[in-house]
């Protein structure tokens, strides 16, 4: 081990943390869970679970998150009593129809108060008539992840068909093998469509969980790996063999130079790290399709276009519809420094240019706006984020490990 690396602490996983916390609540805290990711996402979802656990409040508002609101929708659909869940503008104009229709499929009851098919929304809890549903994954993987969630309770499981293939699908894979950990039995057809859920009935494979380092996070490491090629950066905790989506971010970063490495402690077989380092471009054009990892496409996209290197980024159809328009976020910023970005539907073209930022970045209240942007600190030091505690989100520790770079380059 090179004792003069850098050596970043990520946080933990916010989607493996949110998973095993809606686990442990609809089965009755059976898991002692470690590592739990400190982000604002995750305290909210806690807190929301402990409200319907004590009773405190009948609404229940998710701020601007988005998977938050998807995880709690079915849960309070299936827990007696009226619920309302809404949260702030920008959540309120997201999509929600895809799982509200599959809850009215099974015979629950929801209403949209103001405009269909959004929040808020008023639920009446109770037992689903019917445990066949379809649900549309397009927009959000989440629709289906909140749906196979809570089919341990259902007294007869769910079979959940997707109508078309979804976004994001590492992520209903970790909703899955999340579940079986837990003692629930879950197959999938062979044409990967369909998921059948049984109810809780098996033992768990274990009672302790450990939640794993956060590759969201990490992403924004490789970009700065790529503008201080000098140093070596550890990733402490991280695993390349991960079930994260988001873990693409080492095969995209390969063409742009940046090499990793796992390390694994020789005394203690559980502990590993990701080394990474920047070598030199090792590709002119660079395509990459984002389907699976639609959160990386800020990161991707402000690392090309730093770089200079013609990319294009597939499979973005669904960033317009998240904790901001990212679409528009992207496009507007990077051309306000120069940059050269075209946008189509569902394709993102970065064309070779020279940043020369003059002007803050607007984040429009997104953290992965915020952190993708970021490392371009390290090429412009006068560079200023807005509204840089957006990160607290996801990611409250960033500033403090993102000024270990800053630091060593003084």
């Amino acid at each position: 081990m090179n004792t003069n690396d850098i050596r970043i602490n990520l946080p933990a996983s916010k989607s493996m943390s949110n998973r095993w916390l809606m686990i442990n609540h609809i089965t009755g805290s059976r898991f002692r869970i470690t590592k739990l990711s400190t982000s604002g996402d995750t305290h909210l979802l806690r807190q929301l679970l402990a409200q319907l656990d004590e009773g405190t409040s009948d609404t229940y508002y998710c701020n601007n998150a988005g998977s938050v609101a998807r995880f709690m929708m079915p849960l309070l659909a299936t827990t007696p009593g009226h619920h309302i869940l809404t949260g702030d503008e920008r959540l309120r104009q997201r999509p929600m129809a895809p799982i509200i229709e599959a809850l009215r499929q099974m015979g629950l009851r929801v209403e949209c108060t103001e405009q269909e098919g959004f929040l808020p929304v008023h639920l009446q809890g109770g037992v689903p008539s019917k445990r066949t549903v379809s649900v549309d994954p397009l927009l959000s993987s989440q629709f289906v992840s909140a749906l196979l969630l809570i089919a341990p309770r259902m007294p007869e499981g769910i079979s959940l068909t997707m109508t078309q293939r979804p976004t994001s699908r590492p992520y209903i894979e970790m909703t899955c093998d999340a579940l079986r950990q837990a003692g629930v039995e879950v197959r999938r057809s062979s044409n990967g469509r369909t998921y059948y859920v049984q109810p809780l009935e098996g033992k768990p494979r274990a009672t302790s969980i450990a939640i794993e380092r956060d590759w969201s996070a990490a992403s924004y490491f490789y970009t700065m790996a790529l503008l201080r090629p000098e140093v070596r950066i550890r990733l402490l905790g991280l695993q390349l063999d991960s079930c994260q989506g988001d873990s693409a971010a080492d095969t995209f970063f390969q063409q742009l130079g940046v090499q990793s490495i796992e390390v694994r402690s020789p005394y203690r077989a559980s502990s590993r790290s990701v080394t990474i380092q920047g070598g030199g471009l090792a590709a002119k054009n660079v395509q990459f399709n984002c389907i699976d990892c639609p959160d990386l496409v800020p990161t991707f996209a402000v690392a090309a276009a730093v770089c200079g290197v013609r990319t294009v980024l597939k499979g973005v159809s669904n960033i317009a519809l998240k904790e901001s328009d990212r679409m528009m976020a992207i496009t507007t910023e990077l051309r306000r420094m120069g940059g050269k970005v075209n946008a189509t539907n569902d394709e993102l073209h970065i064309l070779p240019s020279t940043l020369n930022p003059k002007e803050t970045v607007r984040t429009y209240g997104d953290h992965r706006i915020a952190m993708a942007f970021a490392p371009l600190k390290l090429r412009f030091p006068d560079l200023e984020i807005e509204n840089p505690s957006v990160v607290d989100k996801s990611f409250p520790e960033f500033w403090e490990e993102f000024d270990k770079l800053l630091q060593d380059k003084q």
